[in-house]
């Protein structure tokens, strides 16, 4: 490793800032705009890959509730590996050989899922860095795989006209060992800068703004050089973080990180994203998240569900829930219509091998969507955007709660002179309603008053039947057995 010279780089950050166009005040920063080619994608892969995929239990938290006195992971780490002090969470790493990783192998998948842009975890809590880095050792192309992860990954992206983007989670390790100096294990003082379980403090409640100790000014700073190298190194089209950068000592180096961010994506001719969740930014100074829930009606602003094709786990364990590719779908057609976009996480395993399940998923969605691709991408919000009787729970968290649509249930995007309708549930006869299409008199405000040129199914060469009265536009497709949700174009003239 070429150590940083981290005065000179933190120099560098302050000139960037003082001379580009965005200051690191909240006030600047909400010149901030969403670019289109964002708003246009609408669909990403998120990948938590890292050394907690080799224990493969639990979930990727692994790294620190193994240090969890009477935890499962606790208990099963003594009975697989042995006591804490003599196998850490360190000694994972070189048995994190990744020697079936084929980064052009997994970028041809994503295409072929149909996503639009790709965000592997550049740092997770544990603090494992899967990039070449001058701030630390402990990063996979010195230690494990010995390889530029996230390089490979971006040059194999990027030849597949994927959008290459990267997400931080590095903010909760001030944390995330702090467990480990409560008995004997290899969590051990004196922790210093550029120790991987440094600094190990104490666990506070994770929406507590205020909590102590806070983090430290040398804690935050190597926080900060370590998303700028993220930054300089790989160029990300999007930077997504996590939770905890929402804590009130974090919030001036969240303003300088986004200062920087911001005016070298200027530099270098690109536009960029950056994604938080709750209320870390003020709103407008950078894109909204929903980890594993969405909004209940459409929203004015873009936004962004963040989810997992398994219930219990974003990385790869031995026991991993996985969703049915058919309800991934339905919720990516309503975040959509309600102007989101959806990040859809994998977990491959530790040797490089994407499970079969997270494979089908992925080659599912993206059957659907070499279809009826056109209603999705460079679409916007229609005027309506869901009809029908199920409700969406509104939040973070809310993906375990089933959503029984029906063929009542629809979804509306528009995207040049047409207008889309998806039908989530498909009905065994073809017959479908669509109230928000109905005939209106003009002089009642109505949700639509226009003259239509043609509907079609999109993926059908059958002639439609179809008529408008003041209930609905009704449509009598064909008949078919497979529920999967439909697509009309309605297209005006």
């Amino acid at each position: 490793m070429n150590a940083m010279d981290r005065k000179a780089y933190l120099e560098k950050i302050n000139e960037v800032i003082a001379r580009g166009r965005f200051k690191d005040t909240w006030e600047s920063l909400s010149q901030y705009r969403t670019p289109e080619w964002y708003r246009d994608a609408k669909f990403g892969i998120f990948i938590h890959w890292g050394v907690y995929s080799v224990p493969a239990f639990g979930n990727e938290w692994y790294s620190g509730k193994m240090y969890i006195q009477g935890s499962r992971e606790f208990e099963h780490h003594i009975k697989t590996y042995g006591p804490h002090k003599e196998f850490g969470y360190k000694d994972f790493i070189p048995l994190f050989t990744a020697e079936r990783f084929d980064p052009e192998e997994w970028a041809a998948l994503f295409r072929e899922a149909g996503a639009r842009y790709v965000v592997p975890v550049a740092e997770h809590h544990d603090g494992f860095q899967m990039y070449r880095s001058d701030l630390s050792e402990w990063n996979a192309w010195e230690k494990g795989p010995r390889r530029d992860v996230l390089g490979e990954l971006k040059t194999a992206c990027e030849a597949e006209n994927l959008f290459f983007c990267a997400s931080s989670h590095r903010v909760e390790h001030w944390f995330f060992m702090g467990h480990g100096k409560e008995f004997d294990s290899d969590v051990k003082e004196p922790l210093r800068l550029g120790d991987f379980y440094w600094p190990a403090m104490p666990e506070p409640p994770h929406y507590d703004l205020f909590s102590t100790p806070a983090p430290t000014d040398e804690f935050l700073t190597d926080w900060l050089l370590r998303c700028c190298e993220i930054v300089d190194r790989y160029q990300p089209r999007l930077l997504y973080f996590d939770w905890w950068i929402l804590h009130s000592a974090v919030a001036p180096y969240l303003r300088k990180f986004a200062a920087y961010y911001y005016n070298r994506a200027e530099q270098e001719g690109y536009e960029p994203v950056l994604c938080y969740k709750h209320d870390a930014f003020p709103f407008g100074c950078a894109t909204v998240d929903v980890e594993r829930g969405q909004f209940a009606e459409c929203k004015p602003y873009p936004w962004q569900t963040d989810t997992a094709c398994a219930y219990n786990s974003w990385g790869y364990t031995e026991n991993n829930r996985y969703k049915d590719p058919a309800d991934i779908l339905r919720d990516f057609i309503d975040i959509v219509s309600k102007n989101g976009c959806l990040l859809l996480n994998i977990g491959p395993r530790a040797d490089g091998t994407i499970t079969e399940e997270d494979r089908h998923i992925l080659q599912t969605i993206g059957r659907w969507l070499s279809v009826n691709g056109e209603a999705i991408y460079q679409s916007r919000p229609w005027r309506v955007s869901a009809e029908g009787p199920t409700q969406i729970p509104e939040g973070q968290f809310t993906d375990k709660i089933s959503r029984e649509y029906t063929s009542a249930d629809v979804r509306y995007t528009c995207r040049g002179d047409s207008i889309y309708a998806f039908v989530l549930r498909y009905p065994d006869s073809g017959s479908v309603d669509f109230p928000a299409l109905g005939e209106r008199d003009a002089s009642s405000k109505p949700n639509f008053h226009g003259i239509i040129k043609e509907i079609t199914m999109l993926g059908s060469e059958t002639p439609l039947q179809w008529s408008r009265d003041e209930s609905a536009l009704h449509i009598q497709a064909p008949a078919r057995d497979d529920p999967s949700p439909a697509v009309f174009r309605v297209k005006m003239a």
